[in-house]
């Protein structure tokens, strides 16, 4: 029996832009997966403007699923496949909600899913409210929520017209990856880190989201938002209000939200002077990118948070396209002891002790200790206590978010004023901000980047 009816489960997925390549790429396979561990049975309705009978979405779904990894279940992709409905429509059309509202058949607590542009976020939204297709449901947005504060607080006043907060899902896949929920884990089931998680222990911590491919033909995507917005202002914040957070009341999600806005809130604004934009070399020569494009491809933040835990901790945020290699890694830098008793316990290469959560592609956790060598002489070097943590046959990231926002589960999902005080956050340095610096493909990015860390010892290479 469920008491909350805020947690029944959804009877049905709505997913506006059927046809689109989101839809292709990560909801349909995801999908598919739930179907093979049998935890869909909700009715599943595309929805989109392209002239499609119900046979031809369901080849599209077959060759989204067949692209995306295979099909190893045709039992569960049969279901799948029984399961979908198509609607045909503009959105600008009252009739198409009135007619997605006859083939909902009586379902009373859909979920719908916008994989659609945000500039039809409004329109659809309204167009759910006068069908009446708002009430008991669910609504499901992609990141990027706004392109600033401003659009982040008119999408949310377009979007609680219609549902309230508790009834609002904000994707971020990244808040879906096994290695991220791992981070609140760690942090709070593990009793020998708290007494170090803090400015008396803490001398800096990095976070790097490196990618070695560039924009992939996104030059429209891009050009319209640089890496500030489109990995920063959301996956690396909301990795840092993880690593940053105060333990939460009580065990829900509610209480981790409630900590995480209060990171946000906390943060100092950021300045010019603590950003480094770069840009790789031949970006201008992209389809559809400018020829004098001043948008970035890696961007470098200093930030800190002003909190009676971190006072004085720098932040370092740093993700780029074109780069080195592939990897996300977060770097804790202890401090070192407060005397030097041994000859060789300088920090080596520049860096103490430290704890290392390697989000990808192959999570890990490792702390770096230094431990004598054999011999009469106290001469140690340092090592790492790696604990590597993968999982074989977990839950993709879309699949796992889907699931949960048709269980009505908010625990890895953005709450409002979160993501208000994370875009408050970098307001400034949205308008201000220093020229992009060109840098070549295959490196660690412009040195102005390398530059804005120096003093606290340089970036960790996620690479080694």
């Amino acid at each position: 029996m469920v008491s909350d009816p805020h947690r029944i489960p959804s009877d049905a997925l709505v997913v506006f832009g059927a046809t689109g390549d989101l839809a292709g790429k990560m909801i349909f396979p995801s999908l598919y997966a739930m179907c093979k561990r049998g935890a869909l049975s909700a009715k599943v309705i595309g929805v989109a403007l392209d002239d499609w009978s119900i046979e031809q979405l369901r080849e599209h779904v077959v060759e989204s699923i067949s692209r995306a990894g295979g099909i190893d279940d045709r039992a569960a992709l049969d279901k799948l496949l029984t399961q979908l409905d198509y609607v045909r429509g503009d959105y600008q059309d009252s009739d198409t909600f009135h007619r997605l509202a006859r083939r909902l058949d009586g379902a009373q607590r859909p979920a719908h899913y916008l994989a659609i542009p945000p500039s039809l976020f409004e329109r659809v939204i309204a167009g759910l409210r006068d069908a009446g297709l708002n009430r008991q449901a669910r609504l499901i947005v992609e990141k990027p929520f706004g392109h600033d504060l401003a659009s982040a607080q008119e999408l949310s006043r377009v979007a609680l017209s219609a549902f309230e907060e508790r009834s609002i899902f904000r994707i971020d896949h990244y808040l879906g990856k096994e290695a991220i929920m791992n981070i609140l884990y760690f942090r709070f089931a593990n009793s020998f880190l708290e007494p170090i998680w803090n400015r008396n222990c803490v001398a800096s911590v990095q976070i790097t989201l490196a990618e070695q491919f560039g924009i992939k033909g996104r030059g429209a995507f891009y050009e319209s938002t640089g890496c500030l917005r489109d990995v920063i202002q959301n996956h690396l914040l909301q990795i840092l209000a993880l690593l940053a957070m105060e333990p939460p009341a009580y065990q829900n999600y509610g209480a981790v939200h409630v900590e995480k806005a209060k990171v946000f809130q906390a943060m100092r604004p950021a300045r010019p002077e603590d950003m480094v934009r770069g840009q790789y070399a031949g970006y201008r020569s992209e389809p559809v990118v400018a020829q004098d494009s001043d948008v970035e491809t890696v961007c470098a933040l200093r930030l800190y948070v002003d909190a009676w835990r971190w006072e004085g901790v720098p932040w370092y945020l740093r993700s780029g396209k074109r780069m080195t290699s592939t990897a996300t890694e977060v770097l804790v830098q202890l401090k070192p002891p407060p005397q030097r008793l041994f000859d060789d316990s300088d920090p080596v290469n520049g860096r103490a002790n430290y704890i290392r959560f390697r989000l990808s592609d192959n999570s890990a956790v490792a702390l770096a200790a230094r431990v004598k060598q054999t011999g009469k002489e106290f001469i140690g070097e340092q090592r790492e206590l790696l604990l590597l943590d993968a999982h074989p046959g977990a839950e993709t990231p879309y699949e796992r978010l889907l699931g949960e926002a048709m269980a009505g589960n908010g625990a890895l999902f953005t709450r409002q004023d979160a993501v208000e005080a994370a875009w408050a956050a970098i307001d400034p340095v949205l308008s201000t901000y220093p020229p992009v610096e060109i840098y070549q493909p295959g490196s660690w990015g412009p040195a102005g980047a390398d530059a804005l860390i120096a003093a606290d010892g340089g970036w960790h290479d996620p690479s080694t």
